[in-house]
């Protein structure tokens, strides 16, 4: 039980004396920082369109179907023909 000067005070009374500190605002992110991570993931999805789409075809790389099998489930959900 709480004591307000020397008074019990009802149980619902207690949640009322809590306080929250706002939150602040997020700081925005300069286009100079998010630049190169943006050249960096539209090369990373050319790397990979290429080797879900074009990988073990007239432009392989590497030899052998390892890639293919690896990949052969995106190639048929991306659209790409393989049989």
């Amino acid at each position: 039980m709480n004591l307000t000067n020397g008074k019990p005070v009802p149980y619902a009374a207690w949640m009322s004396h809590v306080t929250t500190i706002p939150a602040s605002a997020a700081a925005p992110i300069p286009l100079r920082e998010l630049v190169p991570w943006a050249i960096f993931g539209g090369l990373l999805a050319l790397l990979t369109i290429y080797f879900v789409g074009a990988e073990q075809g007239a432009l392989s790389v590497f030899s052998g179907h390892y890639v293919h099998e690896f990949v052969h489930d995106g190639r048929h959900l991306l659209g790409f023909p393989c049989h």
